[in-house]
């Protein structure tokens, strides 16, 4: 499976949610909007890619991402898992420009919905 960067999830402990510009892609996992926090605009982004397959990994943490944020919980846990449990993974691209493998990421992306940290931007998104 080709590397492909992601927004993805800094996920460090105690820091929020960056974003960090990638390689250029060829496909649309909603960086952009992520990294503007229109999550309604990245969620549509993702889903009209009809380049990418529904589990790359990519398109799964960025779209668990966007439903997160704007406290969709269960899907985003849906697209987490899928992700984390998902048979091939790739590196994607964090926001303090680390390689993670995506399976990785997308168990933190599930701790940080036990701990409840999406739910500040959630938050945000009401204002």
């Amino acid at each position: 499976m080709a590397i492909i960067a992601s927004v993805a999830l800094a996920l460090m402990a105690q820091g929020p949610v960056e974003a960090v510009v990638g390689p250029h892609s060829d496909f649309d996992v909603g960086y952009e909007e992520l990294v503007a926090n229109d999550n309604a605009a990245a969620r549509a982004a993702i889903e009209k890619c009809d380049g990418l397959a529904a589990d790359d990994p990519a398109r799964l943490i960025n779209h668990g991402i966007a439903l997160a944020r704007t406290g969709n919980y269960e899907a985003a846990r849906a697209d987490f898992a899928a992700a984390a449990n998902a048979r091939d993974s790739v590196e994607l691209e964090t926001a303090d420009g680390k390689w993670v493998d995506s399976r990785r990421l997308a168990r933190k992306a599930l701790a940080m919905l036990d701990k409840g940290e999406f739910a500040r931007y959630y938050a945000l998104s009401l204002r």
